[in-house]
């Protein structure tokens, strides 16, 4: 795997091949000289009507059964983000696509009206923007997560959300009333304190301080705040999970959480890619101790040991983030247990009892 050149606020340049593409072309030097014209990257924003935005999902490694996600693709550009191959459904490329083409389902607010209004829906908490955030650039112009807050505010309906972004704080009154009724919860995703590694792996979020400054704002306004120490990364940020549960704790998070990275299907190259551009010197001992915590393969997908991984280094993260979570006096939960008795589509009557 070899090194590329990355444009500054991008996390790779590389265009992958679509796995679902039934033919490939390659470009070859045919020995006539060409003008080149530079690439450029820059965001392009699609509009969708989107039939249904509540997906669901049984998996048992994940503490939610549906989300909403107002996005596909994501500016942030996280090299690692396990959203990466759903950008191959639409035609698109899991590099340089999933961060430049994105889609904005515009009829969001209407759907989710619709399906919170069926006859016979239960409540349980959605978990608002996280195939990709919700609190991406590109939602400063479309507001499409605000909308739904501002939907579920209505319905009393409880709401979870994890972001790298400090945008959230626009919706501080939002979630501030959501909270006073026990219907919201805010994880913040915080992989460093280092200003320089945050820029290379997830180069349009939020700084690390000023992710943390958010969450002490939630916190003090009454919004249940947790960190989520993800990924962790082998001789790249894993020697940060203490410090990043310790900053957790002082800026109000009483829940903490961490995964251990995951490279699922295009993730693989592009993130060796990516070690070969900026860390050389020991892109080979990461790829080996990420092989040896997934059973010798790059990626092991099975329910049970793909957030954790399992061998020697994941049994020592675990154990690592185990103490750590007791030293700086986290409550040991995932996040806040929000109430759903409260659930009430305006315009029906609410139960007796």
């Amino acid at each position: 795997m070899n090194p590329i050149s990355v444009p500054r606020g991008r996390g790779t340049a590389s265009q992958p091949r679509n796995r679902f593409a039934p033919t490939t072309s390659e470009a070859e030097d045919d020995g006539w000289y060409q003008e080149q014209t530079p690439l450029t990257f820059v965001t392009e924003v699609r509009h969708e009507l989107a039939k249904t935005v509540i997906s669901r999902n049984n998996s048992p490694d994940v503490g939610f059964d549906r989300s909403v996600n107002p996005y596909r693709g994501c500016e942030h550009g996280c090299i690692y983000c396990f959203a990466r191959p759903s950008h191959a459904y639409w035609d698109l490329s899991p590099g340089i696509d999933f961060e430049t083409k994105l889609i904005a389902k515009t009829n969001l607010a209407e759907r989710l009206e619709e399906q919170l209004s069926k006859p016979g829906y239960v409540p349980k908490p959605i978990a608002l923007g996280i195939n990709t955030d919700g609190y991406q650039p590109i939602e400063r112009e479309h507001q499409l997560t605000r909308q739904a807050l501002e939907i579920l505010l209505r319905y009393r309906h409880p709401v979870s959300i994890i972001t790298k972004s400090a945008l959230i704080l626009r919706d501080l009154d939002l979630l501030e009333e959501l909270a006073s009724l026990n219907l919201a919860s805010v994880s913040f995703s915080v992989t460093t304190l280092d200003d320089e590694l945050k820029r290379i792996m997830e180069p349009r979020t939020a700084a690390p301080k000023a992710r943390l400054r958010a969450m002490k704002t939630l916190h003090e306004h009454g919004v249940p705040v947790g960190l989520m120490a993800a990924p962790m990364i082998p001789m790249i940020n894993d020697m940060e999970l203490e410090r990043l549960l310790e900053a957790g704790r002082d800026a109000g998070a009483s829940s903490a959480g961490y995964v251990l990275l995951r490279l699922p299907l295009e993730i693989a190259g592009l993130f060796e890619e990516w070690l070969q551009t900026h860390f050389p010197d020991r892109a080979e001992h990461v790829m080996s101790l990420i092989r040896q915590s997934r059973g010798g393969q790059n990626y092991d997908s099975r329910f049970g040991s793909r957030m954790k991984g399992e061998g020697h280094f994941a049994d020592l993260l675990a154990q690592r983030f185990r103490l750590a979570r007791r030293r700086y006096g986290y409550d040991g939960t995932r996040r806040a247990v929000l109430d759903c008795s409260l659930f009430a589509p305006p315009g029906q009557q609410m139960g007796l009892f």
